[in-house]
């Protein structure tokens, strides 16, 4: 009874995982603003009322899918300009932690409204996105990596106690629904992939990396034309995606498969050029290395200052040669 007890306090007092979160954030507002700028040049003919997808075929494509898109509002130019570059300030704003949970929740909505616009051009990470920025949103994740105004905090306090004694409770739960959406992410992948044919066999990755829109040339002609490393590539892959919850939950072995799982989409960013997808998950992924990150954001503060130390040491010791230089031609 006291363990639980004491298991309930800290749930309800101490807010968990908040450099993983915080990161999160700020990955995913960056793929969001990748997304923008990528696509900048080519804006009308993608995503304009006379782009490539007509602006009328748009709308009744919504209204047979139920959904929803601000760019659907209006055909005018000046509000698709207008919508598109308020979407880009909000995803930098989000990236660099301005604005707290109202410009999060903004992100989102402008952010569907532009999946929405054009689908085709999309690779599998906006699904995910779709469902933790939300999660997010009941998290404390700008208590990091944030240019904060302070003025969440000061707002905070004029809300009544027992709302404020929500917050951190809230935020746990934000944080364990981000880890469960992570672990059945992996495990449904996992299982899929076991039932098909090409990855029982082991051939899988032989036949992906021959795919032209996810082949890099001069090295996945090398890996598919390597017997071991195809066999080897798709049995580890199978096993890590169906096993990925098990290391998660072990606190030993937790940042181990939090590193392999960024090794593993590092390389399928690489190699397949599913950048925005890769980093979705590597984002989401962050939320199970908050020691670590916290770790690093110590020892990057730390070196800053010893470089900041040894810059003025070596700005006076500049200085006070010079003065020496200049007494000397006085005297």
């Amino acid at each position: 009874m006291k363990k639980l007890i004491s298991v309930v306090d800290r749930w309800s007092s101490v807010p968990l995982g908040v450099v993983g979160v915080s990161g999160t954030r700020a990955l995913l507002g960056f793929v969001g603003l990748m997304f923008y700028v990528s696509q900048y040049a080519d804006r009308d003919y993608l995503f304009g009322p006379a782009a490539v997808l007509s602006w009328r075929e748009f709308v009744a494509q919504l209204h047979e899918d139920g959904s929803f898109s601000l760019y659907a509002w209006s055909s005018s130019e000046v509000w698709f300009q207008l919508v598109f570059h308020l979407g880009l300030i909000t995803a930098l704003m989000v990236t660099l932690g301005i604005g707290g949970r109202a410009v999060l929740a903004c992100h989102w909505v402008l952010l569907w409204s532009l999946y929405e616009r054009q689908p085709v051009l999309l690779d599998g990470g906006d699904n995910l996105a779709y469902l933790v920025i939300l999660m997010l949103l009941a998290t404390r994740c700008y208590d990091r990596f944030s240019l904060s105004s302070g003025l969440a905090d000061r707002l905070a306090r004029r809300l009544p106690t027992q709302l404020r004694s929500l917050t951190t409770p809230l935020h746990n739960l934000g944080v364990v629904a981000v880890a469960a959406q992570m672990c059945l992410v992996y495990v449904v992948s996992g299982l899929y992939k076991v039932q098909g044919q090409m990855w029982q066999d082991g051939t899988a990755l032989f036949y992906v990396l021959r795919v032209p829109e996810f082949s890099l040339p001069g090295v996945s002609n090398l890996v598919y034309g390597n017997d071991f490393l195809v066999v080897a590539g798709t049995y580890v892959t199978v096993f890590f995606l169906v096993y990925f919850p098990m290391g998660v939950l072990v606190p030993a072995l937790r940042p181990w498969a939090a590193a392999m799982s960024i090794s593993f989409h590092l390389a399928i960013a690489v190699c397949m050029g599913l950048t925005g997808f890769a980093l979705t998950m590597i984002a989401c992924d962050l939320v199970f290395l908050d020691k670590e990150l916290g770790k690093a954001v110590s020892m990057a503060r730390e070196l800053a200052v010893r470089l900041s130390r040894w810059a003025r040491k070596t700005q006076q010791r500049t200085e006070h040669a010079r003065e020496g230089a200049l007494t000397e031609e006085s005297v």
